[in-house]
């Protein structure tokens, strides 16, 4: 388990934590006046990300969920059985925020409950003490995929890389979506720090303006070429 951190000044607290086989990425996301965090897509190690908090006097206030995907938030997973937010919730209760078009999937593939699940939709926003995180659905790699947004922070999950974007071969992909999701994070100021779900890059994270200098997926802006550039 890995981790880099970034605080600003006054407020926000983003930690970004490598962890498991497949080079997952889990960021923690708080207030550091109240001390209140979330976890966003627990997996793999959870006893050590419980600890990791704990160390830090961190207060867990909910789970965010980029999508079902076993290794992002645990599940059966090629034949083996991976922690995720079903292990979270023993020992520390909280709510898991989720895409309401997502919510199924990560019924099925955790087993967790409806009444561990805060359905979202795109634009909704969660205040975690004094810092706000908004919802942005983005669909293509699952039906149900969402990004976060804080300040100027996109934490992209599956759906963007740094050098590239998520598989839309699986299944509930979409190709076409992958495209309009791809033209929404490319309208986001340069400015913005792009954490994604894998440390699958040249660099663990980047500024969306230097991603759009080496990130061709985000440089397309009509289907037909998208479609090629996809094997279509």
């Amino acid at each position: 388990m890995s981790e880099e951190s970034w605080e600003e000044p006054q407020e926000l607290i983003i930690e970004q934590i490598e962890i498991g086989p497949m080079q997952n990425y889990t960021y923690i996301v708080g207030s550091k006046t109240t001390r209140e965090v979330v976890i966003v897509d627990p997996a793999w190690d959870i006893p050590n990300l419980v600890e990791h908090l704990n160390q830090r006097d961190y207060k867990l206030v909910g789970a965010l969920a980029t999508h079902y995907h076993p290794d992002h938030v645990g599940g059966s997973f090629s034949g083996n059985q991976v922690p995720g937010v079903a292990e979270l919730l023993e020992t520390n209760p909280v709510k898991v925020y989720a895409h309401k078009l997502e919510a199924d999937g990560i019924k099925k593939v955790t087993e967790i409950s409806d009444s561990d699940l805060v359905k979202v939709e795109s634009g909704d926003k969660l205040s975690v003490g004094n810092v706000e995180i908004e919802f942005l659905h983005t669909p293509g790699h699952t039906p149900g995929s969402q990004c976060f947004k804080i300040k100027n922070t996109l934490v992209s999950g599956d759906t963007l890389f740094i050098n590239g974007c998520g598989r839309v071969d699986l299944p509930g992909s979409n190709s076409d979506d992958m495209f309009r999701s791809m033209s929404k994070l490319a309208s986001l100021p340069d400015d913005t720090l792009l954490l994604p779900g894998h440390n699958y890059g040249h660099v663990p994270n980047a500024t969306m303006g230097e991603t759009k200098t080496f990130n061709p997926y985000l440089k397309i802006s009509d289907l037909d070429t998208w479609h090629n550039l996809m094997g279509h």
